[in-house]
């Protein structure tokens, strides 16, 4: 039964799951297939592989998250970002601890088809994706509690998830698709980024030393603007470094977005962050999007 006025046992799941972080999961398996149709060498099956175990990996690590701050101490009552579900009492700490190892379990299964298909790399990468998961807020070394977040963040949803998606398909890496995986992983740890400079002050309190934290408020704000500059470098580099077509360019339509966002995060505080959170979350999926389109429409010229 569902005590009046909280949340069904499922919409708590959901909550736990953190739908809206989502899109950084699909980002970089958008991009490192659209790399693999460029090479001809697309693999459907290969690419629903991947992309379920790139979300089972992503909620797993929310419910890892959700835990660890909760055992920590860093999600106070008096957070301004999403309910966290454990620290809410939504859900035990039991259940959350069930429900990380069963979506990791289903990361794990859905990886032994793409082991078969691509041999021991692609175990190397789902080990380590899974142990950073559960290191971002747990173990002897949190990463997020120790300013390392963003450099996970940029490690696992760039080069790692678009050269792994790419390399589950071709069978190979190569030099494109790591500058290809640069902007991805950029974007997708500005979200971060956001996220941090939201939960500074409450972060602080807590012992919780990001980056965010670490630099201040200004120097959050201008890592932010860093991250989204090299993005917007990446396709007019590519376009000339591997003499690709002017569809590579296709990101570039998303300018006019990227400068909101920087106005956003430079002005927004509290629970405006939020909105520049969600901002972030869409503009990395926008960037993504017209990225994979580019790439497939950019025969080598």
């Amino acid at each position: 039964m569902t005590t009046p006025g909280l949340p069904s046992r499922g919409r708590s799941w959901l909550i736990a799951a953190r739908p809206r972080t989502l899109p950084a999961a699909v980002a970089p398996v958008l991009v490192g297939t659209a790399l693999a149709i460029h090479a001809a060498s697309f693999r459907p099956l290969a690419v629903v592989a991947a992309l379920f175990a790139a979300l089972m990996i992503q909620i797993g690590t929310n419910f890892a998250n959700d835990l660890g701050d909760f055992r920590r101490g860093a999600d106070s009552l008096g957070r301004v970002g999403p309910t966290r579900v454990t620290t809410a009492g939504l859900l035990t700490e039991r259940q959350v601890v069930r429900g990380m190892w069963a979506v990791f379990a289903l990361a794990a299964a859905s990886g032994l088809y793409l082991i078969a298909l691509a041999g021991w790399p692609v175990a190397l990468i789902g080990i380590a994706s899974i142990v950073a998961g559960l290191a971002y807020t747990a173990g002897p070394l949190p990463l997020g509690y120790y300013g390392l977040g963003d450099l996970a963040v940029f490690v696992f949803f760039g080069p790692v998830a678009v050269m792994g998606t790419f390399y589950v398909q071709a069978l190979r890496a190569t030099p494109l698709a790591l500058a290809a995986s640069l902007p991805v992983g950029a974007l997708v740890t500005a979200i971060l980024v956001v996220n941090n400079l939201r939960d500074a002050s409450t972060d602080r309190l807590a012992g919780k030393r990001t980056l965010a934290v670490l630099l201040g408020r200004r120097g959050a704000q201008t890592e932010y603007m860093a991250l989204t500059l090299a993005a917007y470098v990446t396709s007019p580099f590519l376009w000339r470094a591997f003499h690709l077509s002017p569809w590579i360019l296709l990101p570039l339509l998303t300018l006019p977005a990227a400068y909101r966002m920087v106005r956003m995060v430079l002005t927004a505080h509290g629970p405006e962050l939020n909105r520049a959170l969600a901002g972030a979350a869409q503009l990395a999926a926008l960037y993504a999007a017209l990225f994979s389109v580019g790439l497939v429409l950019s025969p080598t010229l």
